[in-house]
């Protein structure tokens, strides 16, 4: 086979310990391309509908994307998915590193893992040969420990993908990590992997990624890559961080894709970080529980001491995923606080421990980055899990004799770090918000809930839907709800489609009506299905134009064209909702928390006066997709043109 998959799956099964290989009809490569699009269709056809997310019969899947360990530039990424145990909806989470291609290494096009194993174990797949092990000296180690422990064993090549503390004891807010600190971390897909007794993955392989055509893909990557020079950049980028309009100046940018040597320079020097401040002053960013207002609750003295300058002053080197030309990700060591070696904390944990809890104390979010790291714990969710707790603690709902005696006031950096040990290890108060805040507020009663700023029980993520407006219909309606990687329409718009790849087009109105917003949505959705699918890091399209359907019919043989990428999109979008649904979740009852879309308006800062309507885009947006708008239930005609046909007897 010399068309760019192994038309192969490995199916481990630790209830029997029964190991298969399996080959999935040809066709659903071209339909569902790879990652989450074909990882969603062997759920649909092989789990049981509406059992527990964390049950023996629930399946944990790991794909790569298509693209995923080739040469092909930011086509480093890897996806898990499963029920969400968060959401009870389709779940998946993405990350980077170097564990996806080790996967394609391995000769697999996927893994996927049934069952419950009677005690902790791990899965070697080793040079060809796989195997369920004990792992009972690994089990309780965060996720540095326990890979080099396996290093012992194995040797220092491998790769591993696994679970920390949060995970072995089931928090919903867990993810999967690799590569150190880079987690799949949202929806809640390491309690999955936790409920089955499963420590790691851990792969090393030699299988070589056949390519349809080597000559035409290799030399499409090199002429690409030529435009990757002299990243170290100059005066402007020490001048990023200083600028409070620089988020909407930088979508401008973006937007017209140039200058695109300026985004290349700034993600290789500072990475997401580099927009700390600027969005904490912009609005972008979420303050004080939803509630605040960046310039006036988090000005710009505070928000000085999360700038991207001052957490450059640690930098040891840039670090970047496989394949990837520009290297956004650092390690960075504190001396202050006795961390040799860390990860760069993403913007979103930046904000979310930072801006969110009105916390300018940067060491301790370097602090909290490492601890949740280690232990493969969302930021994002955790974050606003404590942003909840203090405003709880602040309204008189809760008081110390409840949070084991911790004050927990905003800002309060050494509480919020000690709360969040806590919540890793579910020890005292931290048992109560293991799970979330809506878990936590379901406990906590008193009238708590007003203030979980989630959608479907996943915490909001740090950008605000009255700076960039379809995010709303995003966080309310995808059908892994409450996330910003998700298909949206202003936020994409930072590095639209027609910038990317050519023979695309939006309407010219794109946002000025209805009828033009609901086709700029529709486009959008199609390609962000196809692009994640395919393997590549989001921010591949803030780089400039992309051979991205020349690249795909050179390695897989195929003359593939926009419009079938818009399509099988579509098929994998509507192939996520039919699964929400058929779990019992109907999103379109779904409502937001108020804040979070201007209900009522703020009224003073950079949103004064803003509410976004995102019930009504919803409307006009199942209308375009061919789902029925009252309920997000897709037509049976348009189930018959995707070639899904099989959902029809589980929809109707």
């Amino acid at each position: 086979m010399n068309n760019g998959y192994f038309g192969k799956l490995l199916w481990v099964n630790l209830s029997d310990s029964i190991i298969r290989e399996k080959k999935p009809p040809e066709k659903f490569y071209r339909q569902y391309f790879g990652g989450y699009g074909l990882g969603c269709k062997l759920l649909y056809d092989n789990m049981p509908p509406k059992i527990d997310a964390l049950s023996e019969d629930a399946i944990l899947g790991f794909f790569p994307g298509l693209l995923t360990g080739t040469a092909a530039p930011f086509s480093g990424r890897y996806m898990v998915v499963g029920k969400s145990p968060l959401t009870d909806t389709w779940g998946d989470a993405n990350s980077g590193g170097t564990f996806g291609p080790a996967i394609k290494k391995c000769g697999y096009d996927g893994i996927l893992i049934t069952g419950k194993a009677d005690s902790p174990k791990y899965i070697s797949i080793v040079d060809g040969e796989t195997e369920i092990r004990d792992a009972k000296k690994i089990w309780g180690l965060d996720i540095k420990e326990a890979e080099e422990e396996l290093k012992k064993i194995h040797g220092r090549f491998i790769k591993t993908a696994g679970i920390g503390v949060a995970g072995e004891k089931l928090s919903k807010m867990s993810g999967i990590a690799n590569d150190g600190g880079r987690i799949a971390a949202r929806s809640g897909l390491g309690a999955l992997m936790g409920s089955k007794n499963l420590k790691m993955l851990l792969l090393k392989g030699k299988t070589k990624i056949p390519i349809y055509d080597k000559k035409t893909f290799n030399n499409l990557v090199k002429e690409y890559n030529e435009g990757f020079t002299d990243l170290e950049g100059g005066l402007i980028n020490k001048i990023i961080s200083k600028i409070p309009k620089m988020p909407k100046m930088m979508s401008k940018v973006g937007a017209n894709s140039g200058p695109a040597s300026l985004i290349k320079r700034v993600y290789h020097n500072y990475g997401t970080p580099f927009t700390n401040t600027i969005s904490a002053l912009s609005g972008d960013s979420p303050v004080k529980n939803w509630k605040g207002v960046g310039v006036e609750d988090f000005p710009v003295e505070k928000a000085q001491k999360l700038s991207t300058e001052r957490i450059n002053k640690y930098k040891i080197h840039e670090y970047g995923c496989y394949s990837c030309p520009v290297q956004c990700g650092a390690i960075l060591k504190i001396p202050e606080i006795g961390l040799e070696e860390t990860h760069l904390p993403e913007y979103e944990t930046c904000c979310s421990f930072g801006t969110l809890l009105l916390n300018d104390d940067l060491m301790s979010i370097f602090k909290i980055n490492e601890m949740c790291n280690r232990a493969a714990i969302d930021t994002i969710s955790t974050g606003a899990t404590i942003a909840f707790a203090i405003e709880c603690f602040e309204e008189g709902i809760i008081n110390k004799s409840d949070t084991d005696g911790l004050e927990l006031n905003w800002g309060n950096s050494d509480a919020i770090i000690e709360l969040t040990e806590k919540i890793i290890n579910r020890e005292g108060f931290g048992e109560i918000l293991a799970d979330g805040a809506e878990e936590a507020s379901k406990i906590i009663g008193k009238g708590s809930e007003k203030y979980v700023m989630a959608s479907q029980g996943s915490l909001l993520p740090m950008h605000d839907p009255k700076v960039y407006s379809t995010l709303a219909l995003s966080y309310a309606y995808d059908p892994t709800p409450g996330r910003h990687t998700t298909a949206s329409g202003e936020f994409e718009d930072t590095a639209p489609y027609d910038k990317f790849i050519t023979n695309l087009e939006y309407p010219k109105k794109k946002y000025k009506d209805m009828e033009s917003k609901a086709q700029t949505l529709y486009l959008n959705t199609g390609m962000h299905q196809t692009y994640c699918s395919v393997g590549l890091c989001i921010f591949a399209r803030y780089m400039g134009e992309y051979p991205f359907i020349e690249l795909i019919n050179a390695y897989t043989g195929w003359d593939i064209s926009v419009e079938e990428c818009i399509e099988s999109g579509i098929r994998i979008q509507t192939l996520r909702q039919a699964f929400t649904l058929r779990e019992g979740t109907i999103l379109a009852k779904n409502k937001l928390p108020g804040r979070s879309v201007g209900d009522p308006p703020q009224i003073s800062g950079p949103n004064e006066g803003i509410t976004i309507d995102y019930q009504k885009d919803y409307s006009y947006l199942c209308e375009k997709l061919g789902w029925n708008p009252e309920n997000g239930v897709p037509l049976k005609k348009t189930l018959k043109n995707l070639d899904l046909e099989f959902v029809i007897e589980d929809l109707y």
